[in-house]
């Protein structure tokens, strides 16, 4: 009988120190328009080996190939290019603000737009997306944004719509399909999952949408969310942002060297793509496609969106002291912004001085937001919310006992 051999624990080895290069070799690049595209009512196992390729549209000459490029209008594509844009302008006024002391921390999407971006274009009236705290383009990228109410609740000022009860950057807003941002990771896709069920039984045509980063997918909400979702058949798109940094650690922690995150949708019997998640036709036309199948009850769909954190976790952070200064440089797929742009000049429908003009447009409206937002105070220089309001909100007719320790308090009747 053979001698039993001593096992040995795999660590997964934590690339990205500085000075050491990140291995992107993990992934491998698809030619644009070479995956197949296939019809919505397809049984989930059949889009196994997409959960394994990267699907792409737009190629190295900025042209659009393949059966996923979407049909778009122009006048869409623009809108597109400006919500990425200002998503960025945001971004880099209130990084500014926040170094300011104007709000406690802030965190970017820096080379993430055109994921959130998108997909607020592709889904419809009444959907509804339970983000993370990095999907700020899903309000920007709207016609009806009010960046006045997102920077006072960075501020926590007293027009902070959240009333100093939320973290900056958790925004919520109903009315536009934005539930509340959970600071704890991954209850958004459970939550996601039983809202599209109720979506179901109530016979509406709404579908969820729940976003969660390649790191949360070790959360055990994650798999109970793909559990219900493959049983119930519930018409919601599960989207797994891999920007390919958990906070310090490299994705390989969370397995996504070993295998893909999109093959955890396939293992539980849920169609699954991954998508490069910089190309802005690839991201539209994959949204659409589970939109479609959610919307017809054929069920959910994981995605999985290859991208990039081109910035640090948040301003808490410095991601110098874990990955070298040429991580971004060396990732392979680009910036969304810049390669929708070569698409659009392709097309002969922008220019670089058209983009130009957006930029100073973009950068002008959020300056103007943030002028008007600070007349109701900052962080730094202003008593946010009357003391009696942390007796609201809370019972939908106020108990005796906190009526009496609110006028204890001092804080009105």
């Amino acid at each position: 009988m053979p001698q039993r051999q001593p096992l040995h624990l795999h660590v997964p080895e934590p690339t990205g120190r500085p000075g050491r290069d990140t291995d992107f070799s993990y992934l491998p690049l698809s030619a644009a328009g070479a995956k197949r595209r296939p019809p919505v009512d397809i049984a989930a196992a059949q889009t196994n080996d997409l959960a394994f390729a990267l699907i792409r549209v737009l190629d190295d000459a900025g042209q659009a190939v393949g059966p996923w490029a979407p049909q778009i209008d122009a006048a869409l594509l623009k809108r597109g290019m400006r919500a990425m844009l200002l998503t960025r302008a945001f971004d880099a006024r209130m990084l500014i603000a926040q170094r300011q002391k104007k709000m406690s921390f802030y965190m970017q999407c820096l080379g993430e737009e055109a994921i959130a971006c998108a997909h607020a274009l592709a889904i419809g009236p009444g959907d509804m997306c339970f983000p993370t705290y990095r999907q700020q383009g899903l309000l920007l990228a709207r016609e009806d944004n009010n960046m006045v109410d997102m920077i006072c609740q960075l501020y926590s000022n007293a027009r902070d719509p959240m009333k100093g009860r939320q973290l900056p950057v958790m925004y919520s807003s109903k009315k536009q399909g934005f539930f509340s941002i959970s600071g704890n990771l991954a209850t958004q896709v459970s939550q996601a999952v039983g809202w599209a069920m109720a979506s179901a039984i109530k016979g509406d045509d709404k579908v969820a949408s729940a976003w969660i980063g390649d790191g949360a997918t070790a959360e055990t909400d994650f798999d109970t969310g793909l559990t219900f979702a493959h049983v119930y058949r519930a018409p919601v798109i599960i989207n797994v942002v891999n920007n390919q940094w958990a906070i310090s650690t490299f994705q390989a922690i969370a397995g996504g060297e070993g295998t893909t995150f999109a093959a955890r949708g396939a293992g539980c019997g849920i169609a699954s793509l991954r998508v490069d998640g910089n190309d802005f036709l690839a991201v539209y036309a994959a949204s659409q496609w589970a939109l479609e199948r959610a919307r017809s009850n054929f069920g959910p769909t994981l995605i999985e969106w290859v991208t990039y954190r081109a910035g640090p976790h948040s301003t808490s952070d410095d991601p110098s002291k874990y990955r070298p200064a040429n991580d971004a440089a060396r990732f392979p797929l680009g910036d969304p912004i810049e390669r929708l742009k070569k698409h659009l000049i392709q097309l002969g429908i922008w220019s670089e001085a058209a983009h130009e003009a957006c930029k100073k447009e973009v950068e002008a409206d959020v300056l103007a937001a943030q002028k008007e937002a600070e007349q109701y105070g900052t962080l730094a220089d202003t008593p946010t919310q009357g003391t009696a309001s942390m007796f609201e909100d809370v019972y939908k007719d106020m108990p005796a006992h906190l009526q009496r320790q609110r006028q204890q308090l001092g804080a009105g009747a």
